[in-house]
């Protein structure tokens, strides 16, 4: 059974930081495009970061840039979201997923996607 679990979510205060990781099972996530999205409340989901198969490849939206880092560990089949200097606005529930297409921000590309973890910034 193909499936995606995400895990690290939780309540942090403004400035603070947290790291989601994104772990696979059923098929190797090596050959994969994985991507982050959020969804905040009443909001549509955006496209947060990817990362391309081989790690070469990263893209993160605008508003995350300097904060956020996406990274890989092919030989755990994980991916991880470090998220730093977290704002009120990054609140949302955070979904991973995966496609075997380039990296891309555009969520109608993945095909794998995780259940979702809850981000809460506040104080």
């Amino acid at each position: 059974q193909l499936q995606l679990v995400e895990s690290g979510g939780g309540l942090v205060q403004p400035g603070g930081s947290l790291r989601l990781s994104c772990a696979a099972s059923g098929f190797t996530l090596a050959y994969n495009t994985i991507g982050w999205f959020r969804q905040a409340p009443g909001k549509e989901r955006e496209g947060v970061s990817c990362i391309s198969a081989d790690g070469l490849y990263t893209v993160y939206t605008d508003s995350v840039k300097g904060r956020f880092t996406i990274s890989r560990d092919n030989a755990k089949n994980t991916v991880f979201l470090q998220m730093n200097s977290l704002k009120p606005e990054d609140t949302g529930i955070y979904y991973c997923a995966g496609t075997g297409l380039l990296a891309t921000l555009n969520s109608g590309s993945y095909k794998y996607w995780g259940q979702g973890t809850q981000v809460t910034v506040s104080s």
